[in-house]
């Protein structure tokens, strides 16, 4: 909390998501933060609400072969293929890192089979961590590789099963690659699921017309960056009036005004994604932003702007 004298009122800049308190609403996206190491020289990971982390899997992932990322209009294609070192790793070197800043730690969870992700969230059970970020972008294998999070049935499935299990307040990364993204979030949350996160990248491709050949080696990748900014704005917006559960919403945040206008939506909280690539000071401009517009506009409480808009 900030407190100024005279004619300021103290603002809270505090939210709370499924009973775990966040000193503020700003957090980083999976897979642009890595579990921090990388970015403690820049920012200091006790000023952010949450550290999200890539994702884990329950044995180490290789990725997708190179080349693997492009430069686009308003933002870049990623098709990394969750490259991770998996649990082991994580559990015998990110997770102490992380234990040394006070900050919530989410854990992003990947997998190609239900089993797969149950192994992890059992594996993770014990650990000092806040909450569990399920992908479920990831490519279903016994579905013909289509992902989790892009049929109701599926995603309800592996939500059920995944809260059976987990020791801590389950988050769903909800894939914007569907048709009506209000349907996928209720499956989420009459299957339980304590909070979303959305949105995650959108599919897009890009071709060298010199070369005549795909520049990623996958031929898609994932879209992100300022330009799905107002198609995640849309998407939050929408899941906000269909479900109860919170939203922490993303894409193409790239300020403060670009995350507040994500709270107007009906987000509870806002992480930040590939604009760390860009400027790795965002997360922390993001936090000093949104106080100066509560400053500005007398809102003593940052909760008062989730689903604000008129």
């Amino acid at each position: 909390m900030n407190t100024e004298t005279g004619k300021d009122k103290a603002i809270s800049t505090e939210v709370t998501i499924a009973g775990v308190t966040f000193k503020n609403p700003v957090m980083t996206a999976s897979g642009t933060f890595g579990s921090g190491m990388e970015y403690s020289d820049f920012v200091d990971l006790n000023r952010l609400g949450a550290v999200v982390t890539k994702g884990v899997a329950n044995v180490p992932w290789e990725g997708n072969p190179t080349p693997r990322v492009a430069e686009v209009y308003g933002g870049m294609l990623n098709a990394i293929g969750l490259q991770n070192p998996g649990i082991d790793v994580f559990l015998e070197r990110d997770v102490p890192f992380l234990q040394n800043y006070d900050t919530n730690v989410i854990v992003n969870v990947c997998g190609k089979t239900v089993s797969d992700y149950l192994e992890v969230v059992e594996r993770l059970a014990d650990a000092p961590i806040s909450m569990l970020e399920i992908n479920v972008s990831c490519p279903n294998v016994k579905e013909g590789a289509i992902a989790f999070g892009q049929k109701a049935d599926s995603l309800y499935d592996i939500t059920s099963q995944i809260k059976k299990k987990a020791k801590q307040p389950v988050i769903m990364k909800l894939s914007p690659n569907v048709t009506d993204i209000t349907e996928m979030a209720k499956a989420a949350e009459a299957a339980g699921a304590d909070a979303l996160s959305m949105i995650n990248t959108i599919t897009g491709m890009k071709i060298d017309i010199h070369r005549k050949k795909f520049v990623l080696a996958n031929k898609t990748g994932g879209m992100s960056g300022p330009a799905i900014k107002p198609i995640a704005v849309r998407m939050v917006y929408q899941t906000a009036q269909a479900v109860k559960i919170p939203i922490i919403g993303m894409g193409g945040i790239g300020s403060a005004e670009d995350a507040i206008e994500f709270l107007l939506a009906g987000a509870s909280a806002v992480a930040v994604g590939a604009m760390n690539f860009v400027n790795p000071y965002t997360t922390i401009e993001v936090v000093e932003g949104i106080e100066a517009y509560m400053k500005q506009y007398g809102i003593e409480k940052v909760t008062d702007l989730t689903g604000a808009v008129e």
